[in-house]
């Protein structure tokens, strides 16, 4: 991988940053393509000087995305957004944008191209994000055959916001959810460690048996939502009640919080929680990429700890 030219669409996010630092150890010259150069400008550091490039690309513009992969030896498109405001739609980023990539990576003779979806990803689910990352999927296979299509499930670690997200409302909040109620326990997960997932985008980007395959990327253990919010508690070192919420209640208050610039809740996102999220049997996993992934136990103690009582140190007693 030393010295070959990988462009990252969507480099500056959660994940993006954990694979520039990975590739870049490797070697290679990075060029992150993102909307706003100048904000990627902290991966920088991340490798040595002119390694790491942040470059002006726009979805919505094919000639951009042309020119962030001209030259590239490979091509890895991260760009994804958990919620629609204004033009910033499923369809314009998971499937037009996506389309635009991989119709401009096979133009310019890329070698490899990397496509991270979603685990859930389907044309039948009930959820808009989830038809919206399955019709992704089927661009990027028609314009880019040979790509390497990941699906992560739920994905923690330090920068995350789904366990970060529950432990910050174990500060203000006696409650916590138990989400998908329709099942005891609600629903299923399969949490995966960030840096697990770029090691998986690594491997894809360097094992040609991978080209043209799809993988379904779970960490070690199935976590009901009743189990996620027991383990974050349990490393909070605080007592909640844990309440079943019925999905036309979340649905109603999701409503409401839909008007928020940055929602911490969807209509869509409730549709998404009807459903599992958890690697299928018989899918292509970690385990063909080479890849042990990390237990949640293992990691999301070191990065919750801070909303402890008091903060990292361990508490004697519960607050």
């Amino acid at each position: 991988m030393k010295n070959q030219r990988i462009t990252i669409f969507g480099g500056s996010g959660f994940l993006g940053r954990h694979l520039v630092k990975r590739l870049a150890d490797r070697g290679a010259i990075v060029r992150v393509a993102v909307r706003d150069p100048e904000a990627a400008s902290f991966l920088k550091p991340l490798g040595n000087v002119g390694q790491i490039v942040p470059f002006a690309a726009n979805l919505r513009d094919p000639a951009t995305v042309a020119a962030a992969v001209d030259g590239a030896d490979a091509v890895v498109n991260l760009v994804g957004i958990l919620y629609e405001k204004g033009k910033q739609t499923f369809d314009a980023v998971h499937v037009e944008g996506a389309a635009t990539i991989a119709r401009a990576a096979k133009a310019a003779d890329v070698k490899h191209l990397v496509h991270v979806s979603a685990l859930g990803a389907s044309a039948k689910s009930a959820a808009k994000y989830a038809r919206s990352k399955a019709a992704g999927e089927a661009a990027v296979q028609e314009a880019f055959p040979e790509a390497t299509i990941l699906r992560p499930s739920v994905v923690f670690g330090p920068e995350d916001d789904f366990f970060n997200k529950f432990a910050a409302m174990t500060r203000i909040s006696p409650v916590l959810p138990i989400l998908g109620t329709k099942k005891p326990g609600g629903t299923k997960f399969q949490p995966v460690y960030v840096g697990d997932v770029a090691e998986a985008i690594v491997a894809a980007l360097t094992k040609d048996g991978a080209r043209g395959m799809i993988y379904e990327l779970g960490g070690p253990k199935v976590m009901t939502s009743r189990e996620v919010m027991e383990l974050i508690l349990e490393v909070t070192g605080r007592r909640r009640l844990l309440m079943a919420v019925p999905l036309g209640l979340l649905a109603f208050k999701a409503w409401f919080l839909e008007f928020a610039p940055k929602p911490l809740l969807t209509r869509d996102q409730v549709k998404l929680l009807q459903t599992d999220n958890v690697v299928a049997g018989g899918a292509h996993t970690f385990a063909e990429l080479g890849i042990k992934p990390a237990a949640v136990e293992a990691i999301a103690p070191t990065y919750l700890a801070r909303y402890r009582p008091g903060g990292r140190a361990p508490q004697l007693r519960k607050a």
